[in-house]
């Protein structure tokens, strides 16, 4: 039995959390655990005070990324060069046959061979100066901690339904790196690359808890309305009408907002064209108030811009029509509290499999965009054999195909099953885990 006094202390226990603002994924997570550390998010690329040298290997690895994937577009050279990048040094080998894959690859000794020479030094001795748990969203954060002997323990949370060997330390057996890992799959693969079994947890992808609410209280609201917009014809409901009423305790599914869609673009903007060919091909709905469509460009001005103007050229004014919303803000704390408070009242979420594919646990359909590297086409797959998404037709008709899957239940049944079979607790695993290891 805790004393009062031991159970005040471990409340007040916090956490460092540690990501790097390169891309979306590794940054949302990040947010969505800030709570862990009373609010604060540490970028490991961009904090003050970092020495220019290791800002310089940071920016350098990014632009690098950067520029592959705006290349990529470039017909047929482009796809040629991405994929080469791709198959060299973010490939997911297949998981079967299974085999030993702790032999470390060439770019996780690369990135050793630059920690060695002092890259994170500073990183992590301005965490040791108040030592605490370590909870980090990048691997190479967690090989800086654990090279330069952070005296604390080291969590990694890993952002896809399926990882390369990156994401393991060069000497998997002796590295004391804690994972949590957000499928069996994942920990499946940690062990074929080497970790020890008592070094992973599946605890599942940390999904925002302003979303969830007490007992999923905010959430089953929410799924309620979705229903009833996703499913216009009640098959799916006839069908499963006592599955959702005993899930979601809603008798009668009634919604207060027209079926509203959000494109979500990655952080450099990828796929923006496929969010204003939604906006062409959707328009006379979008105009009539019978749709909504939501563009989120993040915090990418550029991208912003290039929504307004496409949104224009095809007649619609983002000002001047309440069905049209750019999702866009200057900060990235402010974007990711604005988006998730947006997804509330979102019908499908449209994206690339990015770490935004685990949100179909929030009991919202996901209409897979093409995936961008491996580690996506692994997501995409994970969604699929779910059967918490569907994979994207041809845009030119997407009027069509779209009704089909509504009026068919497509949709709804993609929402429940994302409902019912994912895992969304994942933010209250970590932190069990994490402040509770000790006890």
């Amino acid at each position: 039995m805790k004393t009062e006094t031991e159970t005040k202390n471990r409340r007040a226990r916090k956490a460092w959390v540690v990501g790097v603002n390169m891309g979306y994924g590794h940054q949302r997570t990040a947010h969505t655990l800030r709570s862990l550390s009373g609010g604060e998010v540490i970028n490991a690329n961009d904090y003050p005070g970092i020495p220019p040298r290791d800002r310089k290997i940071w920016q350098e690895s990014r632009r690098f990324y950067e520029a592959i994937s705006k290349f990529k577009r470039i017909p047929m050279v482009g796809h040629a060069v991405f994929a080469a990048y791709d198959r060299l040094f973010q490939r997911i080998v297949d998981f079967y046959p299974m085999k030993d894959l702790s032999r470390a690859p060439f770019l996780t000794n690369r990135t050793y061979g630059l920690i060695k020479k002092g890259w994170g030094r500073h990183f992590v001795a301005q965490l040791e100066k108040d030592p605490r748990p370590l909870v980090t969203t990048f691997f190479i954060t967690a090989f800086m901690a654990e090279e330069f002997n952070y005296s604390e323990e080291i969590y990694l949370v890993v952002c896809d339904a399926d990882i390369s060997r990156q994401w393991a330390a060069k000497n998997p057996i002796s590295s004391r790196i804690n994972y949590c890992a957000p499928t069996p799959r994942v920990v499946e693969r940690l062990k074929l690359y080497g970790v020890p079994k008592k070094r992973i947890f599946l605890t599942g992808y940390p999904l925002p808890e302003e979303n969830i609410g007490d007992e999923g209280g905010i959430l089953k609201e929410d799924l309620a309305q979705r229903l009833a917009n996703l499913d216009p014809n009640n098959v799916y409901l006839s069908k499963y009408c006592q599955l959702v009423n005993n899930s979601l305790c809603a008798p009668t599914l009634k919604t207060r907002h027209p079926l509203t869609i959000m494109f979500s673009a990655g952080g450099a903007g990828a796929q923006g064209e496929i969010g204003l060919a939604l906006a062409r091909q959707l328009k006379d709905r979008i105009v009539a108030g019978k749709l909504k469509l939501i563009l989120s460009a993040g915090i990418n001005e550029r991208v912003k811009y290039f929504y307004e103007r496409g949104a224009l050229a095809a007649g619609l004014d983002a000002e001047e029509t309440p069905g049209l919303e750019i999702l866009f803000e200057t900060t990235i704390a402010e974007y990711f509290n604005r988006f998730n408070k947006t997804l509330r009242a979102t019908d499908i979420l449209w994206t690339k499999p990015s770490e935004l594919s685990f949100y179909a646990a929030l009991g919202i359909p996901v209409v897979i965009a093409p995936p961008i590297g491996s580690q996506e086409d692994f997501n995409k797959s994970w969604l699929l054999k779910s059967g918490f998404g569907l994979e994207q037709e041809d845009l030119r008709c997407i009027g069509q195909w779209l009704d089909d899957w509504r009026e068919n239940g497509y949709l709804a049944e993609a929402a429940m099953e994302g409902f019912i079979e994912g895992e969304r607790m994942g933010a209250a695993n970590i932190r069990r885990l994490v402040f509770d290891a000790d006890e």
